[in-house]
């Protein structure tokens, strides 16, 4: 038979067992060749004794046919060339099969999105957030103090670095419009808080539920909505400053209803999932208004933007996060709420007043002088802000172990020793400020923003001191709220909130920008002056008392009266057993003496 005809033979029909050898002139030529790329493989696939013969390829021509005709199972060996490799190297040993590529591991980042976007739906598939396993620990003072920082860091690093993208993309007007949107829309942010931060912290003993504390944050937040519509319209805000206000307020109020959710994870002690929290929201909201206003040069949209961003970020991460790992919370109730109002009204009373004499100034500049002064007081600003900040990562997530060290009679020495060692570090904090604003810091801010601020050093020089007087006010107060003595200050921001209305109002037209430094650090020195004279006293007051309760005794409880009342009894008739004994021996030794003077010498 052919060539040809055995091949076209071959094509499409299995190889039998017993197929005779090729025979022919060529035959010992074609076997002493060393097989082609892949075809040794399938050569000596085909031959492995015990396996079943393979079926040709339809189609296959050639080599790939004679191969498969050529070494059947059970066939004899082929005479090879005597410089030839040997056969069984390519034809005896099994092939290796193709090692599958394993999976590439993702990043962490990665992971840890796709960990929380499936425990996220399968939550919302079983419609119980509050009710899955807490997966983070809580007592984790390293991360605490970590991600709190991150995360207040990128809290206050928001309203300078978004100024600082305004002005460079839509000019110092605008800047400035913004940046009086941005503090008003801080002053209402205090009507959403509502000053219950601090008192849901310290509340050990969950005197008040969750829901408690939740159904008051919404109420709230939708008050200072209302007030800040209102606002607009008394101040005859319309087209673009109305919609730049709208939009920051609603961004604030987002901001104050995470706060509660943030507030209950630092209540457990996990404040880390609070830092990332607020650190997440933040770069969020930062990098939407940024590229949005980069892409269309539009203020009001981005704006829009970026309160539309804070919202997807409470709805997506915060509020889940704070009902996944607490335990969940009892019903609330309207005596719980209403009492929470009650409790927590000199404290709001109080943050408010502190806010808006913090922001006097800000607020006689936008009736006086033109929005670019806005910018220039705001950017002093920031460098003193930066002090505040700092002094509330160090305090802060010491608030709930403050509380415990008071609770305790014995450990109040402690509690006052922190206090002078964190208004010590305030001080140290302010130096140093200072220190690097004289040195680089005035080159950095001309060229972030694009303006020469070095007409200015000796106002932000000003500015510094004011930011540490501001420092030990802002911890000062939490202390106070802390000793539940909060009912006290309100007295003390009124008297303070007067000063305010006409120290920066008579600077301000006299002066200018200068004035409104100027007046801010006054206002500032008074208030603080108030507050270290009403804290004195406080500490004094609770002073006599402890005194009081070492030397007065201690009130039994009727079970310890009951106990005593016998004890006396048993040691009184245990007394009288002994005296009648002594009595009795004592008249037998004298009856034993006339005895023996009567006897006879």
């Amino acid at each position: 038979m052919s060539r040809t005809t055995r091949d076209n033979a071959n094509r499409g029909s299995h190889v039998r067992p017993n197929h005779a050898p090729e025979t022919g002139p060529h035959a010992g030529a074609r076997a002493s060749l060393p097989p082609a790329r892949g075809e040794g493989e399938r050569g000596a696939h085909a031959a492995q004794p015990g396996m079943p013969a393979q079926a040709v390829r339809p189609g296959a021509t050639g080599r790939a046919a004679r191969g498969a005709a050529a070494n059947p199972p059970n066939a004899p060996a082929r005479a090879a060339h005597p410089n030839a490799p040997t056969p069984a190297a390519h034809s005896s040993s099994p092939t290796r099969p193709a090692r599958a590529k394993r999976p590439r591991r993702p990043n962490f980042f990665k992971r840890t999105i796709n960990g929380w976007c499936n425990r996220l739906l399968g939550a919302v598939s079983d419609r119980n957030l509050s009710g899955q396993e807490e997966e983070y620990a809580a007592h984790r003072t390293t991360r605490d103090y970590v991600c709190n920082t991150i995360g207040i860091a990128a809290w206050g690093m928001v309203f300078p670095f978004l100024t600082v993208v305004v002005t460079q993309l839509v000019g110092v007007e605008q800047a400035g419009m913004f940046s009086i949107a941005f503090v008003t829309g801080s002053l209402l942010m205090i009507v959403a808080n509502y000053g219950v931060r601090t008192f849901q912290v310290s509340d050990l003993d969950e005197e008040h539920s969750f829901s408690d504390y939740q159904i008051n944050r919404w109420i709230t937040c939708v008050v200072m909505v209302v007030a800040g519509v209102a606002y607009c319209m008394v101040r005859g805000y319309a087209d673009q400053m109305l919609v730049i206000s709208i939009g920051v307020y609603l961004y604030k109020m987002v901001d104050g209803l995470a706060d509660v959710y943030e507030g209950r994870l630092q209540q457990v002690d996990k404040l880390y999932l609070a830092g990332v929290s607020q650190a997440f929201r933040s770069v969020c909201v930062f990098v939407v208004f940024s590229l949005f206003l980069l892409v269309t040069r539009n203020l009001p949209g981005a704006c829009v933007a970026m309160a539309v961003t804070a919202g997807a970020t409470f709805l997506f991460l915060t509020f889940p996060l704070a009902l996944f790992e607490t335990p969940k919370s009892q019903r609330g109730t309207a005596r719980g709420i209403l009492s929470l109002f009650k409790q927590c009204f000199p404290l709001f009373v109080a943050l408010f007043m502190y806010s808006l004499i913090d922001n006097m100034p800000k607020f006689v500049m936008e009736g006086v002088l033109s929005y670019d002064n806005q910018l220039y007081f705001n950017a002093l600003y920031f460098p003193a802000q930066m002090i505040l900040l700092t002094i509330g990562l160090i305090y802060k997530p010491l608030l709930v172990r403050m509380a415990e060290t008071w609770a305790d009679p014995e450990k109040r020495r402690r509690f006052d020793l922190s206090i002078v060692v964190i208004v010590l570090v305030i001080v140290a904090i302010t130096l140093v400020v200072a220190l690097v604003m004289g040195w680089i810091g005035i080159p950095v801010m001309s060229f972030m923003y694009g303006l020469d601020f070095e007409p200015f050093r000796g106002l932000c020089f000003i500015m510094l001191a004011a930011g540490g007087v501001t420092a030990a006010i802002d911890f000062l107060y939490q202390v106070i709220t802390v000793l539940r003595r909060q009912k006290e200050v309100m007295r003390l921001y009124l008297i303070t909130f007067g000063f305010s209305l006409f120290v920066p109002i008579l600077l301000v037209n006299y002066t200018g920008l200068p004035g409104a430094v100027i007046g801010y650090l006054i206002v500032m020195c008074i208030l603080l002056v108030l507050l270290v004279s009403e804290y004195i006293g406080i500490r004094l007051e609770f002073a006599r008392q402890d005194k009081l309760a070492e030397e007065q005794p201690a009130r039994l409880r009727p079970s310890e009266v009951r106990a005593e009342r016998e004890r006396r009894e048993k040691v009184h008739a245990k007394w009288e057993s002994g005296a009648h004994a002594r009595r009795g021996a004592g008249a037998q030794d004298n009856q034993d003496d006339r005895d023996e003077r009567q006897l006879p010498a």
